[in-house]
């Protein structure tokens, strides 16, 4: 892996005498509305309308607890009307509302990389196994109690609802412009976020017209398994993710962090309950995890990835060889595997999920969902929350009023399965290996354009974290940036 520079552009010495319209044809009417993840951290959603043609980038599930009534609303416009989606990556909060945009009439294309593809069937497939078995459980519960819960106590989409997104698919390249719609061009290239990630540029007219950048989730430089962002250098308007824009992390040693959690919760006698996305997270720990066994700095405990999307997520990490980087193809390349070592179980049924919590002595677990809101987690979580010899370790974020953040924020108690449970067991955390850039990365990727873009707006992170990395951006670059509220419209002019 190498750790890419490049000299910082300077914005406020550029600033007014840019003309980013020079030779190009432009539309009168272009407009962008903000239709999920203003300001809130889940939900992706942007619709750009442009002469006519619609254009939603994203639709993701909303995972902040006080907000998922909106997965239940009505699409803001005719799902029938738009000309194409563009999904930028897997992730449930960019591509989770897929099934309900199908069903209620989009028969367009879904335009992605190949591993995106391949990524979010899994993705989907399983959010709509977990949403249809939640369902049962609360119908159950609720009659049980003679109640009714906030939400409609049916799915909120099925796996045959899910199955109908998968033909609409389009398989794209990274670095290639191709047509999406009429009058717009669609250019991918590596996010380095999670796995198939991609940044992706909107060029709508003649002659590249208006450039509209979508920076997906932004991941960081040097991170093991994929490669490292790469950059655009030309847009003029950008919608820029701000998850961590109100911080910048600290110089974790994941690998000296994670072997201290491993060693202090043997010494106790507990359980190690490790909250991990099935996509990018898991595997990362699985590689640490290794790296630690090949060095002997860990006792060879039982480990479990108890995630069936995991399993079927190392299957697409291993078809597509190209999207690693230079150390994991070199580490591939040896015969090895660094999602498979001694002592690992890959856990598919739920009878072995199950039989995890019968073990005596200290295990490794690892499971979805990454923020405790759903999944095999929440069944381990309650075996172990009132051990104070276990440890539940978060190696991800925790979105504001999500189970995960309420423990990471120190709560005694939580509610789990219906019911009130003391929290007795360590909580802790490693930042290290946030898949999403900082504020100081962030202005690095945005800092590759060799002129200033017209428009920066900001979304995809909470409030206080977008209004503490715009000070920051206009004081790094002299950028004043926009931070849309929820369903608020802007023309680009």
């Amino acid at each position: 892996m190498h750790f890419v520079t490049h000299p910082f552009v300077d914005f406020k010495s550029l600033a007014g005498g840019f003309d980013t319209r020079a030779g190009a044809a432009y539309y009168r009417c272009m407009t962008l509305t903000f239709l999920g993840a203003a300001r809130s951290v889940t939900g992706s959603s942007t619709l750009l309308e442009t002469n006519g043609t619609r254009v939603l980038v994203d639709c993701g599930f909303v995972q902040e607890w006080k907000l998922r009534s909106r997965n239940w609303e009505p699409f803001p416009f005719d799902a029938k009307g738009l000309d194409a989606v563009v999904l930028t990556h897997a992730h449930l909060d960019h591509c989770g509302l897929l099934p309900r945009l199908v069903k209620a009439g989009f028969r367009g294309r879904i335009h992605c990389t190949a591993a995106t593809a391949e990524l979010t069937r899994i993705i989907l497939l399983d959010s709509a196994r977990i949403q249809q078995e939640d369902a049962e459980t609360k119908k159950r519960r609720h009659k049980a109690e003679g109640r009714s819960g906030k939400h409609p106590e049916v799915p909120l989409y099925t796996t045959d609802d899910a199955e109908a997104v998968i033909p609409l698919f389009e398989r794209e390249s990274l670095d290639t412009s191709v047509p999406i719609a009429d009058g717009v061009m669609a250019t991918f290239r590596e996010a380095g976020h999670i796995f198939g990630a991609a940044s992706v540029l909107l060029e709508c007219g003649a002659g590249g017209g208006k450039r509209v950048l979508f920076s997906g989730d932004v991941g960081r430089w040097n991170r093991p398994i994929i490669r490292d962002p790469n950059p655009f250098d030309k847009a003029d308007y950008v919608v820029l993710e701000s998850t961590y824009g109100g911080r910048e992390h600290e110089p974790d040693d994941i690998e000296e962090l994670l072997a201290n959690e491993v060693n202090a919760t043997h010494e106790a006698g507990g359980n190690l309950l490790i909250p991990s996305f099935a996509l990018e997270r898991a595997q990362e720990v699985l590689y640490y995890l290794n790296s630690l066994l090949r060095k002997d700095r860990i006792p060879h405990l039982v480990t479990f990835l108890d995630s069936p999307m995991a399993l079927r997520t190392i299957e697409v990490f291993e078809k597509h060889p190209e999207l690693f980087d230079d150390d994991m193809r070199a580490l591939v390349g040896s015969g090895e595997s660094p999602f498979q070592f001694p002592g690992l179980t890959l856990v598919s049924s739920v009878d072995e999920s199950k039989s995890i919590n019968h073990i005596r002595g200290t295990a490794i677990v690892i499971a979805g969902s990454g923020m405790c809101t759903g999944g095999r987690i929440k069944h381990h979580l309650a075996v172990n929350i009132d051990r104070p010899e276990s440890t539940l370790l978060f190696v991800g974020y925790q979105a504001h009023a999500t189970l995960g953040r309420q423990l990471i924020d120190g709560a005694k108690t939580v509610r789990l399965f219906g019911a009130m449970r003391d929290v007795r067991a360590r909580v802790s955390r490693i930042n290290g290996f946030s898949g999403h850039a900082d504020r100081a990365e962030l202005v690095k990727w945005l800092s590759h354009m060799t002129s200033p873009p017209r428009r920066v707006f900001l979304n995809h992170g909470e409030l206080s974290s977008m209004e503490s990395f715009r000070a920051y951006l206009t004081d790094r670059t002299g950028l004043t940036a926009v931070i849309p509220e929820h369903r608020e419209s802007f023309e680009l002019d």
